[in-house]
């Protein structure tokens, strides 16, 4: 006879399931047993990758904005320095919270392991799902933002390179989106066309994406080699600017310090956050550590305080070189200090504003390099807890990298540069990255509270202030943003039903029959 159906035991057994937790033994038992990524990272690799993540567009683009402001948002001015530490100081709660996790357990996998063995499956995949904003959608648009300072480099060598290069067409250069909205304002422009809708391919962005995905299968050593030249190379171009910019500095550019008050600062602390992100990604690679517990506190912290010695230089040269004060030039927003360098007027800064170009495009190519290793890494800890098709846990026995994952996430991301609207794509990257924080900031009180015995190799300090404090200025600055935006607020809550949708009808499913295969293999 039929068992009677039970509602309650129905969904008691469905909320058990989508809050089990898998233990921290259990994954790093799990990751040996698989044989796991190489170990090859120590912890000036770790500062590399770090540096070479957070200094990257936000430095070279972000910080003109955040400095002089622009339609969108009031400027910080010459207290930008001010908003730079605030900024810092946000991200330094949410850092020792995911300092104290990847000693722990140091697995692939970030802040979506952290969750798994905290708030339970259901709450790790939508982490994991919420992590694609901030790293899969952000490989693709930094990768963007590298084409456009490509293109503006070749530029300034009109007179030396052929026509089509040095000006290459428009169709070739930028998504179909932006396209579109170019042929609108000019209608004379000249672009392919099909079904009446203009066929825009960005050629360079696709490239840059198709090397780095090439490093990244060769193995997480030789990408972290490159990075470090990389690393070498942007900050001695910032080094370049800092010192010759210091000959032009006006102090009276520093007067009014800060020209928009308060308010100023903290809409500059808010922009200047995004120029930190990056750090988080270390935690991605903690499988591949020698010494996790020792060495991950040290990169993760240590690539922070570079990277805010490095922003608060450039923004005291940057701000005495410029007025802020007052409407500034389009370029400036672009691209400040390659702008500030060659508006002196000097023949030598002009030179030296072509080195801060590459400079520019040596920041951004890090930082494709951390934020696709970083999505590989994550969605190969989701591919061994059944997530996603157990076909990417294979590792390529010459390299030792996930080479299937990695290309399908460098394909995807190719996809992704012909299709998306890449200005709505960058806001919800923000969300992600928001979301990310407070989540590992909320783990950790969790699991204070629920494994307080478990050794801990490094521990968050005055717990549970620094915890708290990190999700209160993470939650501040996301509520502040959805309060401002306009359509990445409303796609932000569809991302989220999305990823509902596919683990209720794939990953929630595929859980429980890989459940039942193992008890019918214990039994």
């Amino acid at each position: 006879m039929a068992e009677k159906f039970n509602k309650m035991s129905f969904f008691s057994n469905i909320f058990k399931n989508i809050t089990k937790i898998k233990a921290p033994e259990e994954m790093l038992a799990e990751a040996s047993a698989q044989g796991g990524l190489e170990k090859t990272l120590g912890v000036w690799d770790l500062i590399i990758l770090g540096v070479g993540a957070i200094i990257g567009s936000g430095i070279f683009a972000v910080v003109g904005i955040a400095a002089a402001g622009n339609s969108e948002t009031i400027g910080a001015g010459p207290a930008l320095i001010v908003s730079m530490v605030i900024a810092a100081i946000a991200c330094v709660f949410s850092a020792l919270c995911y300092s104290e996790f990847a000693t722990m357990i140091p697995v692939a996998g970030g802040a979506y392991t952290y969750t798994f063995a905290t708030l339970g499956e259901f709450a790790a995949w939508m982490v994991g799902w919420v992590l694609m904003l901030e790293y899969g959608i952000g490989f693709i648009a930094v990768a963007c933002a590298w084409s456009n300072h490509f293109v503006q480099f070749l530029s300034n060598f009109d007179h030396v390179l052929p026509a089509w290069l040095a000006h290459p067409p428009a169709w070739l250069t930028y998504d179909i989106f932006t396209l579109g909205n170019m042929v609108k304002d000019d209608p004379t422009l000249q672009v392919p066309v099909l079904f009446g809708v203009p066929i825009g391919i960005n050629l360079p962005a696709i490239l840059i994406v198709l090397l780095i995905t090439a490093i990244l299968v060769k193995g997480t050593k030789d990408s972290t080699k490159m990075a470090g030249l990389m690393v070498f190379i942007k900050m001695a171009v910032i080094a370049l600017f800092v010192f010759a910019g210091a000959f032009f500095v006006q102090p009276e550019n520093w007067t009014p310090f800060a020209p928009n008050g308060a308010s100023g600062i903290f809409s500059g602390a808010f922009l200047i956050f995004f120029a930190y992100i990056g750090f988080d990604a270390l935690a991605t690679a903690a499988e591949e550590c020698k010494n996790p517990q020792k060495d991950l506190p040290i990169g993760i912290i240590g690539s922070l305080l570079v990277t805010t010695i490095v922003y608060v230089l450039v923004a005291l040269v940057l701000t005495g070189m410029q007025d802020t004060s007052s409407p500034v030039s389009g370029d400036f927003l672009k691209a400040p200090m390659a702008f500030c360098m060659a508006m002196t007027g000097k023949g030598w800064a002009t030179y030296a504003s072509y080195f801060i170009a590459i400079g520019s495009l040596a920041g951004l190519t890090s930082v494709l390099l951390v934020l696709e290793m970083a999505a590989t890494r994550i969605l190969f800890a989701m591919s061994r807890d059944n997530f996603i098709s157990s076909k990417f846990q294979k590792i390529d026995k010459k390299f030792k990298t996930p080479a299937l994952l990695t290309w399908t996430v460098g394909l995807l991301a190719v996809a992704g540069i012909l299709t998306l609207n890449l200005d709505v794509a960058a806001e919800l990257c923000n969300y992600g990255t928001f979301t990310s924080f407070i989540i590992v900031c909320v783990a950790v009180l969790i699991l204070r509270h629920t494994d307080p015995d478990r050794h801990r190799p490094f521990k968050v300090p005055f717990s549970p202030i620094t915890p708290t404090l990190g999700i209160l200025c993470c939650g501040g600055l996301m509520v502040y943003k959805s309060l401002g935006a306009g359509s990445s607020a409303m796609l932000f809550p569809l991302w989220i039903v999305i990823g509902i949708l596919i683990y209720a009808f794939y990953g929630y499913i595929k859980n429980r029959i890989q459940e039942n295969k193992v008890r019918e293999l214990e039994n």
